[in-house]
Order: C-alpha cells, then structure tokens, then sequence
C-alpha cells in the first residue's frame, strides 16, 4: 500500500516589526534632558492666567546684563498686548524666563506666545550677532484656577531671583525688589517701594483683565518684598 502523503505544515515564526511599545522606543532627549511633553495641552478659559516657562538652549550669554535686559524688555513691550494674549507679569533669569500670561482660550494663548517668542529670539540674535535657534524646547506652562493658585505664582515669579540668591545660584540681588522683574511696576507688596529711574523706562506689561489676576489674589494678602518663593 502507498504511504499518504501528510500535508505539509507551515511554521509560525515570529514576526519581528520596528515601532511599537518597546524599551528604549521613542524620541530621544537633547543632551541627555527630557524637554517638555509632547502631549495635548489643557484648555485654557478666559478666566484663568496661566505660569508660563521658556528656557533659552545652552551655551549662550546670561540674560541678567544690561544689554540682554534692554532687548528683552523691548520685545516685552511690543508683544505685551495683542489680538486677546496679554503679558502681566515676567522674571528675567540667567537661562530662563517666566511670564504670567492672560489669553482669550488656548489657542491665543500659543499664538501670544509664539509671536513673543519670535521677538525674544530676534533681539538676542541681533544682539549677539549670530543666527540659529534661542529657546530649547517648547514652553511649559500652567493654568492657575485659584486665587491662592495666582498669589503662589506672583511671589514665584517675582522672587524666583531672590530666591536663587539664597541658594547661591549665581544671581545677584541686591535691591530690596529684582529688578529684572515686573515689580517695579507691581502694586501688590506690603511695604511702599520707589525705584529710582522706572519713570523713564517704558512699561514692558499691560494691566491684568482678569479677576484672580486683578483682585482675588488680594483674599490672601498683599505681597512682602522679603518673601521667598518655595519650590515650584
């Protein structure tokens, strides 16, 4: 009798694919940091401010001189208020900035910001005479939906200086106030404060529109000029 022949059987093998979840996948970080997320960003009401952090790429000169602090305050000004996005407060760091913002809905919001961006970007260039890109990676940012929110978020801001003073981080301040703020033109401190010169100075800021911005910060009480921000 003739053998059946068996049919033949297919081995599964397995299929060996690039992507997907794997260790090790995904974009890497610049110079070994992780940058801000990629992910959807909340909406954003009108009612609410927002904390907003830009941070410049290594390597390039310290904002805190004269000559950085005169190009950045220009586009400040010319950027402070614009089709819906407003710029109330600001910190003028060594390597970063923070602003605290105020925008019809999110995408103004990103356009305000984007535009300020844009015209911080091409008065440090043509400062410092080269061309290329300023800011390292997208900015941060957070909604503030409480008056105690907003009040934690001015003393940051404008004591983050003074703060990284205490901490010997390479930031000099030596008045009673950072001057490479918004508080010279701040009316929420405690104690009367003069500082001499600001009348020559074109504001760099435009008036708050918002209720937490304008008044309901003010429930927890005015600022002192010798608070210090606790960490973010």
């Amino acid at each position: 009798m003739s053998r059946q022949r068996q049919p033949a059987t297919q081995k599964l093998l397995p299929l060996r694919l690039h992507g997907g979840s794997r260790k090790g996948a995904g974009r890497k970080p610049k110079n070994g940091k992780a940058g801000v997320g990629h992910r959807e960003r909340p909406v954003l009401a009108s009612r609410f401010p927002a904390h907003v952090t830009m941070k410049l790429q290594q390597g390039l000169p310290r904002l805190r001189s004269k000559s950085e602090y005169t190009a950045l305050r220009a586009a400040f000004l010319a950027a402070c208020d614009r089709n819906g996005f407003r710029l109330t407060h600001y910190a003028v760091l060594n390597d970063h900035l923070h602003f605290l913002v105020e925008a019809r809905d999110r995408a103004t919001l990103s356009r305000g910001l984007q535009g300020l961006a844009i015209r911080i970007a091409r008065a440090l260039n043509r400062l410092w005479r080269r061309r290329g890109k300023v800011f390292a990676d997208r900015y941060h940012d957070r909604i503030l939906k409480t008056p105690r929110e907003v009040r934690n978020a001015l003393r940051y801001v404008l004591g983050n200086g003074k703060k990284h003073a205490a901490e010997g981080r390479e930031v000099r301040v030596p008045q009673a106030i950072d001057t490479f703020t918004s508080a010279p033109w701040f009316d929420g401190f405690r104690e009367p404060m003069t500082v001499r010169g600001i009348a020559a100075i074109p504001r760099p800021v435009t008036d708050a529109h918002t209720w937490l911005l304008t008044i309901g910060w003010r429930r927890h009480g005015k600022l002192s000029v010798h608070d210090l921000p606790a960490t973010a």
